[in-house]
């Protein structure tokens, strides 16, 4: 049985750091992308970044050049660093797992990841 649980979140406050992990477990995610998401109530869930099959990392223009993702293969597990977070980086961050192995980028679209983890809560303080 597949599984992601991510971790890692909390409350912090503006201009502060915080980082997020996904295990995963079930079977291994080297070979496919893995992307994060948010979610903040009553919005629409959006790509926040993601790393291909290749190690290339993609990243949504509003968290360029404050947040980084990883991967660590041999844990199978999905990092993301936050840095010089906002208050508009509130919201629950979910990772997912490409439903594509042959995809050779990152697709920014909820409907191509297969799995989903539960979600873990950022709330940033101004």
């Amino acid at each position: 049985q597949v599984r992601l649980v991510e971790s890692g979140g909390g409350l912090v406050k503006a201009g502060g750091s915080l980082g997020l992990s996904c295990s995963a477990s079930g079977r291994s995610f080297s070979n496919v992308a893995m992307a994060w998401f948010r979610q903040d109530s009553g919005q629409a869930r959006e790509f926040v970044a993601g790393i291909s099959r290749s190690g290339e990392s993609y990243y949504a223009e509003s968290v360029q050049g404050r947040f980084t993702v990883g991967r660590d293969n041999a844990r199978n597990t999905l990092y993301l660093q936050m840095n010089n977070v906002e208050p508009l980086d509130t919201a629950g961050y979910y990772c997912a797992v490409d439903r594509n192995p042959y995809r050779l980028g990152v697709s920014r679209r909820t409907g191509d990841y297969e799995y989903w983890g539960q979600g873990t809560q950022v709330t940033v303080s101004s």
